[in-house]
């Protein structure tokens, strides 16, 4: 007898705004920017997850989802487009009681109970959309059963300085967790969360509805369900990450993660046939490098035409890079065109945008201010006009 039952359900949130990223997410959730000049931010945990043999996965968008979900389509790209399993987009939706946005972290999957009960999985891996990484979730899983946990957290050890930006869990010499901190302002301790969990999925199933009945919850993993897993005495454990994680959340940090891409020791590496990141791609021409065109140091896709100068940059699909334009240390994002004399420095210029002749946008940097790089940026299907300066840090809309 055909039965869709599945050890293990992914559910990867996918619907957040990105308000720190401003222009932008102004016409796109967070994990359908663009990235590393081929991909989406989404492309991570989705190659994952299929190259953890985890083949089952619900998509929650909620904001801006158009453009996600025609990038997801059937999910052949990433080999889920499958008859039992594959990948399923799951936006909130109204019932024969209500229809409500999701309201947190755990309030979205409380509304997909019915989705994820039709695999009757064991166990559950929740994931967020907007992290560069790559993971192998099997072993974690292998992990989660070894400890007899009821939650697995990942977790990766930060810098004692930088530990009051996220949850910290404090765990036990054997990893288990005995507290949970949400950006504690003295941390105990370094292990921050990934916002990657495994659960037991008939303890989670059970808690997620407790937490719904509960009128004061945020309806949050972090703030409400691990909290009150804690406080019932369940098992908890702390998975430790050792690899390239990257929140990209903040502008800086997307910008840092893309030129981490062309920094050998950053750790980092896509061109990894043990570990492909998978992504749906429009056939391009192969990219065209004219006689003044010079590149240093930089990752040039598919369909560019550079004539002008490129140093130290990560250039995306059908980008044109004009004679006499010089673009350094910049994220240059599909479709965007440099023109002639411009001059492009530590900044994200967004899909379509056009920088015009002599414009000059952001300025050469030495280091970070406060730990965080003044990035300018342009965004999407924005213009700078002929001979306009555009100063550092400002965003041209």
């Amino acid at each position: 007898m055909f039965s869709n039952k599945k050890e293990c359900v992914a559910m990867l949130l996918a619907g957040g705004q990105g308000t720190r990223l401003y222009s932008l997410t102004r016409d796109v959730a967070k994990p359908a920017v663009s990235f590393g000049g081929k991909y989406r931010i989404i492309d991570f945990p989705l190659s994952n997850c299929i190259n953890s043999n985890i083949d089952t996965i619900g998509v929650l968008t909620q904001y801006k989802p158009f453009d996600l979900n025609q990038y997801i389509g059937n999910g052949q790209p990433w080999d889920l487009d499958r008859l039992n399993g594959g990948v399923f987009v799951l936006p909130p939706y109204v019932t024969g009681e209500s229809g409500d946005w999701y309201k947190g972290t755990a309030n979205a999957i409380y509304q997909n109970i019915a989705f994820i009960d039709k695999f009757s999985p064991e166990y559950v891996l929740i994931l967020s959309g907007d992290h560069i990484y790559k993971m192998d979730y099997d072993k974690m899983l292998d992990y989660h059963k070894e400890k007899g946990s009821d939650c697995t957290i990942a977790v990766i050890n930060v810098p004692i300085e930088e530990a009051s930006r996220f949850g910290i869990m404090n765990t036990n010499p054997d990893n288990s967790v005995y507290e949970f901190e949400e950006k504690p302002k003295q941390p105990k301790s370094t292990n921050a969360s990934m916002g990657i969990y495994i659960f037991n999925w008939q303890k989670l199933r059970k808690y997620l509805i407790e937490d719904e009945a509960d009128p004061k919850s945020s309806n949050d993993f972090g703030k409400n369900i691990i909290p009150n897993m804690l406080k019932d005495g369940q098992k908890l454990f702390a998975y430790n990450f050792e690899g390239y994680w990257k929140d990209v959340g903040t502008i800086a940090s997307l910008w840092e993660a893309n030129m981490d891409i062309i920094n050998e020791e950053s750790g980092i590496n896509l061109d990894d046939n043990s570990w492909k990141i998978y992504a749906r791609n429009a056939a391009e021409p192969p990219h065209y490098i004219g006689q003044t065109g010079k590149i240093v140091n930089s990752l040039v896709t598919e369909g560019c035409e550079i004539e002008g100068t490129v140093i130290n940059s990560v250039i995306s699909s059908g980008v044109r890079i004009a004679k006499g334009a010089y673009v350094e240390n910049c994220n240059i994002m599909p479709n965007a065109h440099i023109e002639e004399g411009a001059d492009v420095r530590f900044a994200i210029v967004g899909q379509n945008a056009v920088v015009n002749k002599n414009a000059k946008v952001g300025d050469t940097q030495v280091g970070p201010v406060k730990g965080e790089w003044q990035i300018t940026v342009v965004g999407p299907n924005a213009k700078v006009k002929e001979n306009e300066v555009v100063p550092v840090k400002a965003m041209v809309d």
